[in-house]
């Protein structure tokens, strides 16, 4: 048994890249475990720097030095801001206090609906079963209401960490944009000068990451205000939120499409009941769904993610599970790193063994 663990430490772990790739990659965990909190100013800095280098890159190709791409994509970054806190954060703010105002006349109308199922399919749900259901309904209701006034009473923290977020992060995006090459380098020394593992994973990961990440929050943006364009010209009550919603739910390949369903139609319902306008909405979404999943989608991501649905969903458990809305975010390019750690591992020392081989 030892002499078997032995080889397989000597086969996988025996030049210093193969120990310190491990070493990096404990460490990361380890802190983002366990300072996630803490650091998240400057991980949301390094992300929203790493979505912003491809403008860099594209006004440094036409000629502009790279300070003046940096100022120029830091005041596009300070004027999104600036639309969001002026614009789009008080509608947000005012429909979501229309609804949670609704809410109540929605759960009465639900309640009378429910009370009819035993008339209309005795054999299916009896009249027991219908209180059980509206006595859960009220007591999740009462349960996220006290929530929201505990969240109320303790916002005051919250506030202090946005505006902490507001001013720290931009300012950490522009140096890290300014400094991107500086900042390589310097990580970089203290690499093996060899280090063909690491290269045959960071090629593979750049590409793909960079694509996966920046065509998502392209993809994020186009869903959410065609959604909410849509909604609008229909009008359809919280066409905003609802445009939001569907937005976000891109981020969760498979089952995004599927949850947001249930908000847009539950608020269709409410407003115009089976009618025609219900279905019009409805259809609206479902074009909407398709022209993401089969034009925008090859569109946006010409590097496609060679991962199996099944790979894709537990990756989405797991690193929600830890990190909550960012590891359900980076979930597909954290399962690609691992793919990529795990093929490229054992294949660079292959290559060496059979180069040593044809050497002999």
């Amino acid at each position: 048994m030892l002499n078997i663990f032995g080889s397989w430490i000597n086969r996988y772990f025996s030049d210093e890249e193969a120990v310190l790739l491990l070493v990096f990659l404990i460490s990361a965990f380890a802190i983002l475990i366990t300072m996630g909190s803490t650091l998240a100013p400057m991980f949301a800095s390094v992300i929203i720097a790493f979505l912003l280098q491809g403008l860099v890159a594209k006004l440094r190709s036409v000629g502009m030095p790279h300070t003046a791409a940096v100022t120029i994509t830091f005041i596009v970054l300070v004027g999104f801001i600036v639309i969001a806190l002026l614009f789009v954060l008080p509608l947000i703010w005012d429909q979501s206090r229309a609804l949670f105002a609704e809410l109540p006349g929605m759960f009465a109308e639900a309640q009378k609906l429910l009370l009819l199922l035993p008339e209309q399919y005795p054999n299916l749900i009896d009249q027991q079963q219908v209180q059980e259901i509206i006595e859960l309904a009220r007591s999740r209701i009462g349960a996220f209401g006290q929530e929201l006034l505990t969240f109320s009473l303790a916002n005051v923290p919250v506030l202090i960490a946005a505006l902490v977020y507001l001013i720290l992060v931009p300012i950490l995006v522009f140096f890290f944009l300014k400094d991107s090459g500086q900042i390589l380098s310097w990580l970089s020394s203290f690499l093996p000068h060899k280090r063909p593992v690491m290269r045959k994973i960071w090629a593979e990961m750049n590409q793909q990451i960079a694509n996966y990440v920046r065509g998502k929050v392209i993809e994020i943006f186009i869903v959410g205000a065609v959604t909410y364009v849509c909604f609008a010209l229909l009008g359809v009550n919280y066409a905003l939120l609802l445009g939001i919603a569907v937005g976000f739910s891109v981020v969760v390949p498979y089952i995004g499409a599927a949850v947001v369903t249930i908000p847009v139609a539950v608020i269709g319902f409410f407003q115009w009941g089976w009618s025609s306008e219900f279905y019009y909405l409805m259809a609206a979404y479902a074009v909407i769904q398709a022209l993401d999943g089969n034009v925008l989608v090859p569109l946006l991501f010409s590097e496609a993610v060679n991962l199996h649905p099944i790979a894709i969903i537990l990756a989405v458990l797991v690193f929600g599970g830890l990190w909550g809305f960012w590891g359900v975010f980076f979930a597909i390019p954290l399962a690609t790193l691992f793919k990529a750690v795990v093929s490229a591992w054992p294949l660079a020392h292959k290559e060496m063994e059979s180069e040593g081989e044809l050497e002999n």
